[in-house]
C-alpha cells in the first residue's frame, strides 16, 4: 500500500477499526501559536488582548497541517481513527486567569473541531477545559457542555494540576470537583486525566511532570471513595499509568495497610492508555493490567518523535509493541485496538455507528 493512501477497505466496509484514543494537534498552523503569544503578552493589559477573530486559519491550511503529518503517519502505522485534542503543553492553565483560559480553550477546541469536520473518517474531538488555579472547578462546565453538545466531543482532558507543577490545589477527590463529575456522567463522556506544561523548574514537562501526575492521581483515587459517589464516572490515565503498573504491588500493600479496597477495585472506573515507548514497558503493562482496562493510544506526533536506534522504529509507534507482545492473543489485541475504546467512549461508538463502522 502506498504510504498516505487511505485504507478504504478498513474504513468503509464495517470491519474492524483501529482507534487511537490519545493524540494532540501538535502540527497546527504557525499563526495559532502566534495568536497565543499575543494573548499571553497582553495578560497584564486586557485591552491589548487579541480578539479571537484575529486568528485567521483557512481550511486549506488545516488540511496541509494534517495531511502531511498526523494523517500520513497514522495511516502508515495502521490506525484508522484518532481522538484528537488540543496540544497538551499548550493548555497551560496556569497562565493568566479564567478569562484567558476560557478564550484560549474555546479557540483550541474550535480548531480541533474544524479538523474533525474536514476529516470526519479519521478524527474525533477530544476537548480541553478552561481550568484556572484558585477558581472552582465548576467554572469549566459551560465549555464542557458546549464542546460535547455543540462540537461533538467524545471525551475531555481534565488537568489534575492547573497550577503547572506546584500541586497546591485540591485533589481530584475533593468535593469541589463533584459538579464536574456530575456533568461528565450526565453527558456520558470520560475524562483523560492529563496535565499540561509545568512552570516548576524541578520537573521536566514530558519526562517527569506527566508521569508524576499519572501516578499521583491513581493514588488519590485509591485513597478515596469517589466512585461510590459516581459509580459510572470513567477516567483514562495516560502514558501507561506512569509508575502504576510497575508498582502495582506497592499500591496493593498500601491499601491493605490502610484497610482500604485494593487497586483492583478501581478498575471498574479507571483505564490506561498504551503511550509507552518500548517493548518491555508494553509487555509489563499487558501483563499487569487486565486487557479490558487498556486502550490503544500513541500520542503521536507528540512527546517522543525520534527513531529508537536499537530497533530502527519510531518510539511512539505503539501499535508495533502491542502486535509483538507475547502477553496478548488476537482477541485481546482487538479489544485494546477497538472494543474497549468504544465502550469507554460511548459517544465515539455512536459516531462510528453513524458512519457505518
Amino acid at each position: 500500500m502506498e504510504e498516505g493512501k487511505p485504507r478504504v477497505d478498513l474504513l468503509c466496509d464495517g470491519s474492524s477499526v483501529i482507534i487511537d484514543c490519545h493524540t494532540h494537534y501538535t502540527t497546527a498552523p504557525p499563526q495559532f501559536k502566534a495568536w497565543r503569544d499575543r494573548q499571553v503578552a497582553a495578560i497584564r493589559d486586557g485591552a491589548q488582548a487579541p480578539s479571537p477573530d484575529d486568528l485567521a486559519i483557512t481550511d486549506d491550511e488545516i488540511r496541509e497541517s494534517i495531511e502531511h503529518n498526523q494523517l500520513k503517519v497514522m495511516i502508515a502505522r495502521g490506525s484508522d481513527l484518532t481522538v484528537l485534542s488540543p496540544r497538551a503543553s499548550f493548555m497551560a492553565h496556569h497562565i493568566g486567569d479564567l478569562r484567558v483560559s476560557l478564550t484560549w480553550s474555546r479557540i483550541c477546541n474550535d480548531l480541533c473541531y474544524r479538523v474533525t469536520k474536514l476529516f470526519p473518517q479519521y478524527f474525533a474531538l477530544g476537548a480541553m477545559l478552561p481550568q484556572s488555579p484558585g477558581v472552582p472547578p465548576s467554572t469549566v462546565i459551560p465549555e464542557l457542555r458546549r464542546a460535547v453538545e455543540e462540537l461533538g466531543a467524545v471525551c475531555v482532558n481534565l488537568n489534575p494540576d492547573p497550577t503547572g507543577g506546584f500541586w497546591n490545589g485540591p485533589p481530584l477527590t475533593d468535593p469541589t470537583w463533584y459538579p464536574v463529575y456530575e456533568a461528565l456522567t450526565e453527558l456520558d463522556v470520560p475524562a483523560m486525566l492529563h496535565v499540561s506544561t509545568t512552570c516548576n523548574p524541578a520537573f521536566h514537562t514530558t519526562g517527569s511532570h506527566y508521569l508524576n501526575a499519572d501516578t499521583a492521581v491513581f493514588m488519590q483515587l485509591l485513597e478515596s471513595d469517589l466512585f461510590a459517589h459516581f459509580p459510572t464516572l470513567q477516567f483514562v490515565i495516560p502514558h501507561g499509568g506512569g509508575a502504576v503498573p510497575y508498582h502495582w504491588g506497592r499500591f496493593r500493600g498500601i491499601a491493605m495497610r490502610e484497610n482500604r479496597p485494593g487497586p483492583e477495585s478501581l478498575l471498574r472506573n479507571i483505564f490506561f492508555d498504551t503511550c509507552v515507548y518500548h517493548q518491555p514497558g508494553i509487555d509489563l503493562l499487558a501483563e499487569v493490567i487486565p486487557t479490558q482496562n487498556l486502550l490503544f493510544a500513541s500520542e503521536m506526533i507528540g512527546a517522543v518523535r525520534g527513531v529508537d536506534p536499537d530497533t530502527g522504529n519510531y518510539f511512539d509507534d505503539t501499535k508495533r509493541y502491542l502486535d509483538s507482545t507475547p502477553h496478548l492473543d488476537e482477541s485481546q489485541r482487538a479489544a485494546i485496538f477497538e472494543g474497549n475504546v468504544r465502550q469507554v467512549y460511548p459517544r465515539l461508538d455512536t459516531l462510528l455507528k453513524s458512519q457505518g463502522r
